[in-house]
């Protein structure tokens, strides 16, 4: 029997991921070629099948979700809501960085917003649920909530997702290499399907 892979996208671009301003529980819609990329990954993920679709909360997510066509079968999960940045919500990396020059979220967390202890206990009920499942599934979320997920996928601390990087509409996947004990990523930000 086939091991399951757990299909990951990143939602679409919003005005914000354009600009490189971050994008935590501000509640953004796509831009007009965030949707049409977010078709484009449906065409993609169209010859696969999944058992069950699992998205954030988050418009961007659900908006992705909807247009890739797996809105009617889509599940909200809380968990996989984006990072809460708190006060540098709405911040370029340049802006922080001014203030704060060694900053890296996946190691500092946010002031005001959650901690990289928070981001795991998160990621890791998605693991544990998706474990369980034991089943190919699709997620739909944003770039450093599904970096820290990846990390917690394969045993990792979270500031492993510094290393991640994931674009906007991107396709990864998780799954295991030979058996369950040995979780591994098999793609990692694919964009090939994406309209620049």
């Amino acid at each position: 029997m086939p091991l399951p892979s757990i299909h990951l996208a990143r939602h679409g671009e919003t005005a914000w991921s354009l600009t490189g301003q971050h994008t935590g529980l501000t509640d953004l819609p796509l831009t007009p070629r965030g949707e049409e990329n977010a078709k484009r990954l449906g065409q993609r993920l169209r010859p696969l099948s999944f058992s069950a679709v699992f998205t954030s909360p988050l418009q961007r997510a659900r908006q992705t979700c909807d247009l890739a066509g797996f809105g009617p079968m889509a599940k909200i999960d809380p968990d996989l809501v984006e990072w809460d940045y708190g006060d540098y919500e709405g911040l370029r990396s340049d802006d922080i960085h001014r203030q704060n020059p060694t900053w890296n979220v996946f190691r500092d967390g946010a002031p005001g917003g959650e901690s990289p202890a928070d981001v795991s206990a998160r990621a890791d009920r998605v693991v544990s649920r998706l474990r369980t499942l034991n089943a190919n599934i699709l997620l739909f979320s944003s770039g450093h909530f599904l970096r820290a997920l990846a990390s917690r996928w394969l045993g990792l601390p979270i500031s492993t997702g510094q290393y991640l990087a994931l674009d906007t509409a991107a396709l990864s996947s998780l799954g295991y290499e030979h058996t369950p004990d040995h979780p591994v990523i098999r793609l990692w930000n694919d964009t090939s399907h994406v309209s620049v």
